[in-house]
């Protein structure tokens, strides 16, 4: 027999799955259909929810090339099972980039790709007549299309132009030219209509797939099953129930569906201009466009349609809808030469060209006769908007350890309604009870069993803690991560704008000059600086542009603009279409004051005139900020100079090092490392005079590498960032409530370590050991060094005095001590070599870094996935602007953005400070708690319900159809609703709460709670039995007036009607009594308030539920009123067992509290002890790891030492 191959589709990617193929088995299909109407469709059910039963029921494993069916597996921790149906379309080619000009064999080069839809197939290849067709297979799956590749012999997708792998050079010779109508028409066969097509369901099928769920099918067959029993009162209450309960869910799901519609159809399908080879131009639509095609973008800008790179001019773009920050950001033209241009094209790598689909090009950059020209790069749901649409139609399930246990104890409870099944079986065998009422009666046990308001109760809590968050202006798009919240236990800020204020404020200028700096100076403006080079960088240097007359742009930017005083104009549309010679934008400083005693000297003013002339700056060319380079560049023309100059600013270690070095100061690492350490952050400014020959279209052309070199150093630019009033007090909060907080930042690693120790997240005490890390090099191999920094409490300046503080504080002190006395301090370079080259560390560096500098938006990512890796709950709190990939990665990623909902964190802050996080995590440990109540709450009530039942079955009887309906509708649905009302504890406290229902103490509480409840029902019911007045009750019965029931029949004895269902009897009546009150007694036992939460006494709404419920049931056991007996079909029984009922009710209560409070107080110890748990080492594998360290003599490195990749455990001491 062949063996099964299994086949890996988007290898390496998030989505990555497994593949099998398989045909359609008619033996196998006749076997399903007999069974299917043999089980009342049941079967088919079973294998609806069971993608993998389907597919194997149905049909026979083939291999993939001739398959009819696939059957798909992700690879993620979830195991996702899906089912995929193989069409097959006509093509006159087999790939997207096949040449139509050449034979069939010959092709452009390719790679991987995406979607693609094949409508009009047939139609499409009438076109291509000239070509035979050839059969192409496909499937589509979560809105991406995947294509049969021969020569793979695997399925694979289209993602764009990327696939080509053409380098930015060839972008610009090969595909700025645009593509013919043929070629575009081809294209699209595979990547379909440029469309991000969110398809409303109809409310039909939204309603088939909601009632086929598991639950509302067995709520079904439980509805069928009480019918056949006469309970059609409670059946209908259930409907009733169920009707809402799906109306409710179709009118969010449908609210969701229109929602996301509306948002991606808005500006998306619109009219473009497109390049048809050469310099054809006509008008199409945008759903028209494929990868290759080039469109125009429109001075006055558009709602970008697709993916593209710009070829041609510069623009300047709103990005908020993918990153949450509305500053905007300028775009310039993909290089064509250089270093650069040879690279090949990378959408992530090359972002500062690429517009991005869904985002608002605002204004365009064009000179004379240029268009402003981008290549479509990715179409559909291939664009960045289009993953981003596709992660909120698709998410993964959210895998938390409550929701797996609770299936888990849901099993149990089907056990324990399966030993029930048995048990009234059995009896009614005994009994020769008839067939109907035993298959009814049996299969009632199993609905009792799992309470069908669980799902909806469970709910409560979270929807209860949404509206608390939305008061306090935290928005959350996931409500399901509002329970692990409450499971934080590290979490990760950004620096600037989420610890520290977003603006910056100049503190001052140090200016260099011949190799060495000048005195700080705070103005900058004044006059003997105008005509230098470094206020021509402040004032050329940046992206900053016009937007209705106001200047916008990075605050950073905008700061150091307006310290200048200097004015910014550009030019109009009509000033670059009409002047012939190039109309950049302009900088000039503001027309200076003239001495009055001066003012009429003819001499005078034609100095001022030339001055100001001189003064005037246009910006030629512009290299936009780089995160990854940590710098931009300009290229300028100073007014009536016959050479450019070009001037660049950005990170001081980065400006330092492309300077010739006799400019740069000796001083220059002393005075950065002065300014850094006192938390300023520093920009380097540097400036190099161009060669005069150089033209403005030979600027247009080089690559920054060219430009960017043998610059001459200006000097630094010290700005003051400052931290937030509420950052050191929310910090002390966490710390306090053991929740650990470390910083992630762009910025500098001393001015990220400063701002650490100021706010709080490093103490006084405490060390940071800085991590410098560098990859190999020639025949060396990458090393690590360790830099001890001084305590800020006492001033430490050579190695030698550290060495012997060290020492000190590693041998007098105790371990725990020394264990917590250090900080890592990681930059973004020292944890790229780390992670490649240094694995084994990685873990016990994270474990105690602290202060993350320098990082990019990938690392960040990459850090939270190396922390959830080592099981720690973690949190993400940041701006929003390069967090995103860490804020979606995050088990909770809070933005502090400005819109009301970001898309890249389920959580948003509408207050621009950290206060939401202690906000967030108390409110997700309230709804956790909330959440365990609920669960344990209606656990016990469908097991005391069971108790009741089982009990009654033993003699026959059963619960009545009004006393269901008043336990489930009147006692259980308004406890377990207002229960979940509880808000949250005002402060954070050391403890967690726990994370798992299978749990010793919380499984002990449940335990003792039921046998406490079976205890005292049993008691009841025998004792009942024991009494003198006890008969088997009949119509005729009258155990309230004993004295004459021997005698006389009741009045109404004649009249009352014979009761089949033996409902109305001593022992009925008295189960119902006690466990109504027994519901109430475990409400209020399980309903916990402090740590968590407010105590329950607060919550009025469920005190008041609970004391109405217990007076009415006081008062109808001890003073009974017809009306009401009889419609819950309670018998009389004599008041002197009515007191003694309300005596086991009182005791019952009694013993279930103390047994409650013994649990929280000595269960988890006792239960330690019981099964020897006392020295396990803990499960979590950080704590595991910071137990090992503490053994470990030799971490952390001592200072001064190197640790080489080659041998990772010998640290070779090093002069520093």
């Amino acid at each position: 027999m062949k063996t099964k191959e299994v086949t890996i589709i988007n290898q390496g990617l998030e989505d990555e799955m497994e593949v099998w193929g398989y045909q359609p088995c008619l033996w196998k299909m006749i076997l399903v259909g007999v069974g299917a109407v043999c089980s009342g469709g049941l079967l088919l059910l079973l294998l609806y929810w069971l993608p993998e039963w389907g597919v194997k029921g149905t049909c026979t494993h083939t291999s993939l090339k001739g398959a009819h069916t696939l059957l798909l597996r992700s690879t993620d921790e979830f195991k996702q099972w899906f089912r995929a149906k193989v069409h097959v379309v006509l093509a006159p080619g087999r790939k997207p980039f096949d040449s139509l000009d050449l034979p069939p064999t010959a092709q452009l080069p390719n790679g991987d790709g995406e979607l693609g839809i094949g409508a009009a197939h047939e139609k499409q290849c009438g076109k291509f007549a000239h070509r035979e067709p050839v059969q192409i297979r496909y499937f589509t799956h979560h809105s991406t299309t995947y294509y049969w590749n021969d020569l793979m012999q695997t399925f694979e997708f289209y993602k764009g132009l990327e696939d080509v792998k053409a380098s930015c050079a060839s972008i610009h010779s090969d595909h700025s030219a645009g593509l013919s109508k043929t070629l575009q028409e081809y294209r699209a066969l595979f990547f379909g209509e440029n469309e991000i097509d969110v398809q409303v369901p109809s409310l039909f099928m939204l309603l088939i797939t909601e009632v086929l769920n598991p639950f509302y099918v067995f709520q079904l067959c439980s509805i069928i099953l009480w019918c056949a029993d006469d309970y059609y009162y409670y059946a209908t209450a259930i409907i009733i129930m169920s009707a809402i309960s799906i109306a409710t869910s179709l009118y969010t799901i449908k609210k969701q569906y229109v929602m996301l519609h509306d948002m991606v159809a808005a500006h998306s399908v619109l009219r473009v201009s497109v390049c048809r080879g050469g310099k054809d131009i006509e008008q199409a639509m945008s759903t028209e466009l494929v990868p290759g095609d080039v469109i125009v973008i429109p001075a006055n800008g558009m709602i970008m349609p697709c993916d593209a790179v710009l070829i041609h001019g510069t623009c300047i773009v709103n990005e908020s809808m993918l990153t949450g920050e509305s500053v905007p950001v300028t775009k310039t033209s993909l290089p064509s030469s250089g270093e650069e241009a040879a690279v090949s094209y990378d959408m992530e790598e090359h972002k500062r060209y690429t517009l991005f689909c869904g985002t608002n090009v605002i204004q365009t950059r064009f000179y004379t006769g240029e268009l402003v020209k981008a290549v479509v790069v990715r179409t559909g749901f291939s664009t960045e908007k289009g993953q981003l649409v596709r992660s909120i139609l698709y998410p993964k399930p959210t895998d938390f350890k409550l929701y797996r246990d609770a299936y888990l104890f849901l099993l149990c409870l089907v056990g324990v309604a399966g030993i029930g099944f048995i048990y009234t079986i059995i009896l009614s065998i005994i009994n020769k009870v008839p067939a109907k009422s035993i298959i009814v009666e049996s299969l009632d046990i199993i609905t009792i069993t799992v309470p069908p308001a669980l799902p909806a109760a469970m709910t409560a809590g979270i929807v209860f803690a949404q509206r608390r968050l939305k008061q306090v202006g935290i928005f959350c798009i996931s409500p399901q991560r509002i329970n692990i919240c409450g499971q934080l236990n590290l979490v990760c800020f950004d620096k600037t704008g989420t610890l520290t204020e977003d603006g910056l404020d100049l503190w001052g200028i140090q200016r260099a000059d011949d190799g060495s700096f000048s005195p700080p100076d705070s103005d900058v403006a004044k006059e003997s600086l105008v005509n230098s080079a470094f206020v021509a960088c402040m004032a050329t240097c940046h992206s900053l542009t016009k937007i209705e007359g106001e200047l916008s742009g990075d605050p950073l930017d905008l700061k150091m603009f307006s310290a200048t005083g200097w004015i910014l104009e550009e030019p109009t549309e009509e000033e670059t279409a009409l002047h012939n010679p190039i109309m950049p934008t302009v900088v000039h400083p503001p027309k200076h004051t003239v001495p009055e005693a001066n003012q009429n000297n003819p001499l005078t003013q034609n100095m001022e005139l030339s001055e100001l002339s001189s003064s005037e700056i246009g910006i030629v060319r512009q290299f936009p900020f780089s995160s990854a380079l940590q710098r931009m560049s300009v290229v300028v023309r100073r007014l009536g100079e016959r050479h450019m100059d070009a001037y660049l600013k950005g990170a001081p270690e980065v400006v330092a090092s492309l300077c010739k070095q006799h400019t740069v100061p000796q001083s220059f690492t002393e005075t950065l490392e002065t300014y850094t350490r006192q938390g300023f952050r520093v920009i380097a400014l540097a400036h190099r005079q161009l060669e005069s020959k150089l033209s403005w279209h030979k600027v247009q052309g080089l690559s920054r590498d060219l430009i960017e070199t043998n610059m001459e150093f200006l000097g630094l630019i010290i700005m003051q960032n400052k931290i937030k009033e509420e950052t050191a007090g929310v910090l002390l909060q966490l710390r306090q409530a053991n929740i650990r907080t470390l910083m992630v930042t762009g910025d500098n690693m001393l001015t990220a370590i400063s701002v650490a120790r100021d706010c709080g997240m490093v103490c006084a005490h405490e060390r940071i050991i800085i991590v410098d890390a560098v990859p190999p090099k020639d025949l060396h191999p990458a090393s690590i060094t360790w830099h001890y920094t001084e305590n800020m409490a006492q001033t430490i300046r050579d190695s030698q005095t550290v060495e012997i503080n060290l020492e000190e504080e590693t041998y007098d002190k105790p371990v725990t001590q020394q264990e917590q006395s250090y900080h890592f301090a990681v930059n973004g370079r020292a944890f790229a070599v780390i992670t490649e080259h240094f694995p084994q560390l990685v873990q016990k560096l994270v474990l105690r870094g602290t202060v993350f500098a320098r990082m990019a938006p990938d690392q960040k990512t990459q850090l939270v996935e190396i922390l959830q890796s080592m099981d720690y709950t973690v949190g993400m709190c940041g701006d929003g602007a390069n967090d995103c990939g860490a804020l979606k990665r995050a088990h909770s990623g809070i933005s502090l953005s400005e819109l009301e909902a970001s898309v890249a964190s389920p959580f948003t802050s509408s207050t621009p400070n950290i206060c939401c996080v202690p906000n967030l995590i108390r409110e997700g440990r309230a709804a956790l708690i909330t959440s365990f109540c609920v669960f344990k709450f209606m656990a016990l009530y469908s097991i005391i319900q069971y108790l009741t039942v089982t009990l009654l079955y033993s003699i026959l009887s059963n619960l009545g159809d009004f006393q269901f309906l008043f336990i489930d509708l009147i006692i259980i649905l308004i406890i377990a609703f207002t229960m979940s009302l509880n808000p949250a504890w005002k402060e954070l406290v050391l403890r967690r709460p726990p994370s798992s229902l299978i749990s010793g103490p919380l499984l002990c509480s449940v335990l003792t709670q039921i046998l406490t409840c079976l205890a005292f029902q049993v008691l009841a019911f025998l004792l009942v039995q024991q009494q003198s007045w006890y008969e088997k009750w009949t119509p005729q019965s009258d155990a309230c007036n004993v004295s004459s029931s021997s005698l006389s029949p009741s009045p109404n004895a004649t009249t009352a009607p014979q009761d089949h269902k033996n409902i109305k009897n001593y022992e009925n009546t008295t189960l119902f009594y006690i466990s109504s009150f027994q519901y109430l007694v475990v409400a209020i036992i399980f309903s916990k308030g402090k740590p968590f939460r407010q105590p329950s006494y607060k919550n009025w709404p469920f005190m008041l539920s609970c004391v109405g419920l217990y007076t009415f049931l006081l008062v109808i056991m001890l003073h009974p009123v017809p009306a009401i007996d009889r419609f819950l079909e309670i018998v009389c029984v004599p008041h002197d067992w009515r007191v003694t009922l309300v005596i086991i009710v009182i005791g019952n209560a009694a013993v279930s509290l103390l047994l409650e409070m013994a649990n929280e107080r000595w269960g988890s110890s006792f239960l330690s002890w019981l099964f020897c748990r006392r020295n396990k080492p803990p499960r979590v594998r950080y704590m595991h790891l910071a137990l090992e360290l503490q053994d470990d003599a030799d971490w952390p490195p001592r200072p001064s030492t190197v640790t080489y990749a080659s041998d990772p455990q010998s640290y070779i001491p090093v002069p520093l």
